[in-house]
């Protein structure tokens, strides 16, 4: 479980491309303090497995499920990545629930500049647009912002000075993919309103009506 408060920003060193997967060589420095093997790390909001490190660099594996629905299969050496250790039980809860399991990529429609703030917009598939929420949650790339402009498939964030800093979002361009996640609670609420939904259906039946006398 992450929070979305991005702790670093890491420098991928080395990729090993397979078919369908990958190994990454991510350089860091401070979240590599208390690392330990088996540890979970977000890369820009994907959850990997640290199978090794030293003091300055740790290595993931990537899978066919995650090299094909996020954004990681186009990192490239030298690319900049948005990182965050899984939250420790004894510390502060800045962002929102994030569970590093990306729902899908979005695409950066608009960039501007407002005052001191970078107003991003980012379009996401349709099978998503009903987890978008006016000052709701989301995740890009691993980062926890909040919506402040919502309509059909695409929303906008703002970017704080400290935040255009401390993650790579400022460094995204018009046309650029970003990995996202919607608000875990929002996606509880769906699943069990649909499942109520479901269950309403299976018990409205013609057999159910024919069984009793109905028809």
């Amino acid at each position: 479980m992450f929070t979305g408060i991005v702790e670093e920003i890491g420098t991928i060193k080395r990729i090993q491309s397979g078919q369908q997967s990958l190994k990454l060589v991510i350089g860091a420095n401070n979240i590599l303090n208390d690392v330990h093997l088996g540890d979970s790390i977000a890369v820009n909001g994907v959850c990997l497995t640290v199978t090794e490190f030293t003091a300055n660099e740790f290595h993931v594996d990537v899978m066919p499920e995650t090299f094909h629905s996020t954004s990681l299969k186009q990192l490239k050496m030298g690319s900049k990545v948005n990182l965050e250790r899984a939250m420790s039980a004894n510390g502060r809860f800045g962002g929102h629930f994030v569970t590093g399991h990306v729902d899908g990529l979005g695409q950066i429609l608009s960039k501007k500049t407002v005052d001191n703030a970078l107003y991003i917009k980012i379009s996401i598939p349709n099978d998503f647009a009903h987890f978008l929420m006016y000052k709701g949650s989301i995740a890009v790339d691993g980062t926890s912002l909040t919506i402040f402009e919502t309509e059909q498939n695409f929303f906008t964030i703002s970017l704080i000075p400290h935040t255009q800093e401390t993650t790579i979002l400022s460094q995204k361009n018009v046309g650029d993919v970003v990995n996202f996640e919607c608000d875990l609670l929002a996606k509880y609420v769906q699943r069990m309103t649909q499942k109520q939904e479901e269950k309403k259906k299976s018990t409205l039946s013609m057999s159910m009506l024919r069984e009793n006398g109905f028809i």
